[in-house]
């Protein structure tokens, strides 16, 4: 299947006086249309960064200094900032943690969804209110027709981020960016939102990159997983082999340092040591100084993603000369 969103050798800058940081480095995945990729790794492991680069949001002095963004074959990482504009409501939908962000106070959620709808469908207004109605009823909140004309704060958080699913919906996009859409949500709620992103996703045949911390929503909701660390992909496969085969000591102690319920395990695993700050990325392999399968090779060649089973590590235990 063609992919829908390609991502190929990313590379994101943030120029500073003391010289240049590599916050992304070199990262590549595909999409394609239906699937569902999720991206998991440490805070400051590049994962909303990636997703920022790919909606064009890359918070200034931020910059994409080399690779590509491809979606359904045009490269946009080079657009001008007004036809990437119409791109992000168009094709491309986004949904971030905290609704407040996405919503405007001081409009009603029927006003700020009709507005995305004319823009960018061309619809009159009583089309793009009856299809405003018809976004908020799908999304799971009651009574629609009366709470079109209500204002953000008059709604839950969990009432709030389904509001922002329909928002991000509102114009059919191919891809949809969600970035720890269920972080500030209890647990209930996140399964509701988990399960509409699916059955989103199953219905439009559109892409979704969820970004979170959270493993058990990536188990739950993904096809395939990326595990990012120090601003590049350490690991990538399907979810399952990614959590029950890792490839990449640095995903066996993720993996590790997660509570499992049909496990008797006396205590969880820790990865020893912290991710290094972006100045101080070591050569060789970033996971080096923390790794128990450390070796000579590791200290001074970067791996690139290598073939370990059903999985793709960056790590040298795959390399021939192993």
């Amino acid at each position: 299947m063609t992919a829908l969103l390609e991502v190929r050798n990313l590379r994101v800058e943030f120029p500073t006086r003391r010289g240049t940081l590599v916050a992304l480095d070199d990262v590549s995945f595909a999409i394609a249309p239906g699937e569902v990729l999720g991206v998991v790794g440490e805070s400051g492991a590049g994962k909303s960064l990636t997703g920022a680069a790919i909606i064009g949001l890359l918070e200034p002095p931020g910059r994409i200094a080399a690779g590509e963004i491809r979606l359904e074959g045009r490269r946009i990482d080079n657009l001008p900032a007004e036809e990437m504009r119409r791109v992000r409501g168009r094709q491309i939908g986004a949904i971030f943690q905290d609704p407040l962000t996405s919503l405007n106070p001081l409009y009603t959620v029927g006003r700020q969804l009709t507005e995305t709808i004319v823009h960018h469908l061309g619809l009159s207004d009583r089309q793009a209110r009856a299809r405003a109605i018809e976004l908020l009823a799908a999304t799971g909140i009651p009574a629609p027709e009366a709470r079109v004309d209500q204002y953000p704060h008059q709604f839950s958080g969990g009432m709030r981020q389904r509001v922002v699913i329909a928002l991000a919906l509102a114009a059919d996009p191919k891809l949809i960016v969600a970035d720890e859409p269920t972080t500030a949500l209890d647990v209930s709620i996140q399964a509701q939102i988990i399960a509409l992103l699916k059955k989103v996703c199953r219905e439009q045949g559109a892409a979704v990159m969820l970004v979170t911390h959270d493993m058990g929503v990536i188990a739950e909701t993904c096809d395939r997983v990326a595990v990012m660390y120090a601003g590049r992909v350490a690991e990538i496969g399907p979810v399952q082999s990614v959590i029950h085969q890792p490839g990449h000591p640095y995903t066996v102690g993720l993996m590790g340092s997660i509570p499992a319920m049909d496990e008797d395990r006396e205590r969880l695993l820790q990865i020893d040591g912290a991710m290094p700050r972006l100045n101080a990325i070591p050569p060789g392999c970033a996971f080096h100084p923390r790794c128990p399968r450390v070796f000579e090779r590791c200290h001074g060649q970067r791996p690139e993603l290598l073939d370990a089973g059903a999985t793709r590590a960056a790590c040298w235990l795959h390399g021939a000369q192993a």
